[in-house]
């Protein structure tokens, strides 16, 4: 783990994360009112615009992610990006320990931009090189 990203105070959200953010839950709140520096990987952004457009309330949801993605920066995906993923990729297969795809290129960001990720998902712990914590 990078200590130093962390106290730089810059945080890559995941998708659970997100999803807590939205469902106002105080733990994640508290820590995005503290004055953190945050960052939205696209992947994600891509996975809540998926589950709001299946959602009952679709366009409220919809409306709500368009909200935060106006005052938050969202990170693409990019050729360095791409060789992250690969590396990644490749060591998860060497492992024989899979994580889902998406995962795999949100990690490939975080570790890019040495930008600290944060989640819930415990198959992000397999992912060397990745500084991850929980909210």
């Amino acid at each position: 783990m990078k200590a130093s990203t962390r106290m730089s105070g810059k945080f890559l959200l995941d998708t659970n994360i997100l999803i807590a953010f939205f469902n106002k839950e105080k733990s994640v709140i508290d820590y995005i009112k503290s004055g953190v520096e945050i960052y939205i990987p696209s992947a994600a952004l891509g996975e809540m615009y998926f589950g709001a457009e299946k959602s009952a309330q679709k366009k409220s949801n919809i409306e709500k992610i368009d909200h935060l993605a106006e005052y938050v920066t969202i990170i693409p995906c990019d050729k360095i990006t791409a060789k992250v993923y690969g590396k990644i990729k490749n060591q998860l297969k060497d492992k024989g320990t899979p994580i889902p795809e998406n995962d795999i290129w949100i990690a490939a960001l975080s570790v890019q931009h040495h930008i600290t990720l944060v989640s819930r998902d415990k198959h992000f712990n397999v992912v060397d090189k990745l500084d991850l914590v929980r909210w």
